[in-house]
């Protein structure tokens, strides 16, 4: 498997456990179904007599991403959210503590599909020792496209700097306003790797940088490092739908195409249009695997001294990505929020 292969291609079973609550009404798209598609409800509940729903508010993002990666087109999670969430249920039998919570996790499946086995594998590569409850009813694309607007709204990620999907004007006009169709790939601006790698560049980019978002998703970073300043912004990514959106996303910010390079990476061992220790800013908001097999290979795009920020991983995954670039970067730092790290630096020069 080449670099770039690994970018995406990861095993499902790698995606158990991230330890994170998610808030109410949280989506995850990866395509636009077809005209005719299956709506599926699957309910995760800590009030379940199994215990492989023990962990159901940490397990719901891993789970949708399993769900994404074994074959729905949408998933949407909400999480009760009643004013009792905190309150604790006393089992009489046993003396304990139980807190009672039920996740719905609501998913789009093209109506080709074999929507059992997908949950089915989704569960199991998650660790999930039998199947979560589920209902399926069959839609059209107008009620997709309708619940997922309904998902989104603007994102503040700090003062003046807005993340806006498309179809809503922005909230505060004179502001840094990155305009994004969400429904397409990674990087909304809800997630807090996402937040953590814009407010990173925000304070790098101060005018005539050139750009480097490796594993570009939506095109979020790319857009907005020209947007702070930079003089050019390149975005790679595995996944056709990647580059696809991150294209129209650049066209809805009015980017021109000459300051914008875009490049689906190949999927054998040729090499990319980009030239070595070309980029004075370099951004990896991916996955622990990929961080930490393709580090030398992150940082050689970079110039000496340039400044690398690594994401999309947890606080318990510090030690061991620090370990694996201490060799390669100076003056690390970490930003987080919540249970998610930024970790950023400068390439050593020797």
């Amino acid at each position: 498997m080449s670099a770039w292969q690994f970018i995406k291609h990861f095993p499902c079973t790698n995606l158990s456990r991230h330890i994170l609550r998610v808030k109410p009404r949280r989506c995850f798209t990866s395509s636009t179904p077809p005209p005719s598609s299956f709506s599926v409800t699957a309910s995760l509940s800590t009030s379940s007599s199994s215990e492989s729903f023990a962990d159901a508010p940490y397990l719901s993002d891993p789970f949708s991403e399993a769900l994404l990666c074994f074959g729905a087109s949408s998933v949407a999670v909400d999480e009760d959210d009643d004013d009792d969430d905190d309150e604790e249920d006393e089992d009489v039998t046993s003396g304990s503590s139980l807190a009672s919570k039920e996740i719905c996790i609501e998913s789009i499946f093209p109506v080709n599909e074999e929507v059992k086995m997908c949950i089915s594998q989704a569960a199991d590569s998650i660790g999930l020792k039998e199947i979560p409850k589920f209902k399926v009813e069959m839609g059209d694309e107008q009620d997709w496209v309708t619940k997922n607007q309904e998902s989104f709204q603007p994102v503040e990620i700090a003062e003046r700097l807005w993340i806006v999907p498309e179809w809503i004007s922005p909230p505060v006009a004179e502001g840094v306003n990155i305009i994004l169709n969400p429904g397409l790939a990674f990087g909304t601006g809800e997630h807090p790797t996402t937040k953590l790698c814009l407010l990173l560049l925000q304070s790098l980019i101060k005018g005539g940088e050139a750009f480097l978002d490796y594993g570009t998703g939506s095109g979020i970073l790319a857009i907005a490092a020209l947007k702070f300043g930079a003089a050019s912004s390149a975005g790679v990514d595995i996944d056709p739908l990647a580059i696809k959106s991150a294209s129209h996303n650049a066209s809805l910010n009015n980017i021109p195409l000459e300051k914008l390079e875009l490049h689906l990476a190949p999927s054998d061992n040729r090499e990319m249009p980009l030239r070595k220790e070309q980029f004075d800013v370099v951004i990896a908001n991916i996955l622990l695997n990929p961080v930490m097999e393709l580090a030398d290979h992150i940082l050689s795009f970079a110039k000496p001294g340039a400044t690398i920020g690594i994401s999309g991983i947890l606080i318990e995954q510090l030690p061991s990505v620090q370990e694996r670039y201490s060799p390669l970067l100076e003056d690390i730092s970490v930003a987080t929020i919540g249970d998610w790290v930024c970790m950023s630096g400068t390439k050593k020069r020797s």
